[in-house]
């Protein structure tokens, strides 16, 4: 089984595969989001793996666009606890870091330390594990990476400052997609996310949610995108979880007739609970 994933190994995408399927899988690395939709859609790999959202930086919004765009089913989620380490080179000391470099999302979920350390030059990379690979790899000194202590094993790396992250609880949420739904149980599935579009009426979202509670469904992420081709309107995404598939049969039903390109992205298990 080949899995696509965004970093490389030491990363946090890495550790989700592993821990969602096993460690007999084969992890194709991609240096961005949209060469993992690039190795689904091509069939190059039987799944895809992609963050969709932080319990401190938010959602990832293009990401819900790439699933969208690409139309792959998400037939998974889990849920990662994040623990971010300042690391570096072996014998130094955080007062002798002039870089900190890691991925955009990782630096967001640390805002407050790096605030702490204004003398430290904030560098974006592609992902947090090859930020620590590249010191590693040119044995560069004064320069730290923002990574997974796994990445501070692989690559030798010394953690000078541990759990930096904001809020302790920090969580990503990772989306499972598949191209094509190779095996379907709807016994097992009580979480859906979907997708629509509204009229320009007063109160149409309201009656929308007024629905899926009367059909007994709780809606855990609401998220709006904007639609390019038609400025200040949006595309909704939506979670919801339900206890009863028929209940969110009926609701399913409702919502084709009340809204516009309504679109299912996937019907899955509720994550692993952290």
């Amino acid at each position: 089984m080949k899995v696509a994933i965004q970093g490389i190994q030491g990363s946090f995408h890495q550790q989700v595969a592993h821990q969602y399927f096993d460690e007999t899988i084969e992890v194709v690395e991609c240096k961005t989001f949209k060469d993992v939709a690039k190795q689904l859609a091509k069939n190059e790999v039987d799944f895809g793996i992609m963050a969709i959202e932080n319990s401190i930086a938010g959602a990832l919004l293009p990401n819900y666009a790439l699933i969208d765009t690409y139309q792959f089913n998400v037939v998974g989620e889990y849920y990662l606890k994040i623990s971010l380490n300042v690391m570096a080179l072996h014998g130094q000391k955080i007062e002798e870091i002039q870089e900190i470099h890691s991925h955009p999302i990782a630096l967001l979920q640390c805002a407050k330390f790096l605030e702490k350390h204004k003398h430290i030059k904030i560098v974006e990379s592609n992902d947090t594990a090859i930020a620590a690979k590249n010191i590693f790899e040119n044995q560069t000194k004064g320069v730290a990476a923002l990574a997974g202590p796994t990445a501070a094993v692989i690559f030798n790396l010394e953690i000078l400052a541990p759990e930096v992250q904001s809020v302790e609880s920090s969580i990503t949420r990772f989306m499972i997609l598949e191209k094509e739904i190779t095996n379907y149980q709807s016994k097992k599935i009580n979480k859906a996310s979907l997708k629509f579009q509204l009229d320009d009426t007063p109160g149409s979202l309201a009656t929308v949610l007024n629905v899926l509670h009367n059909c007994k469904l709780n809606v855990t992420k609401i998220q709006s995108l904007p639609i390019i081709e038609t400025p200040f309107h949006y595309s909704f995404f939506i979670d919801v979880v339900f206890d009863k598939y028929p209940h969110y049969e009926k609701a399913k039903k409702v919502m084709e007739l009340m809204t516009k390109q309504f679109k299912v992205l996937g019907e899955y298990p509720l994550g692993n609970q952290i």
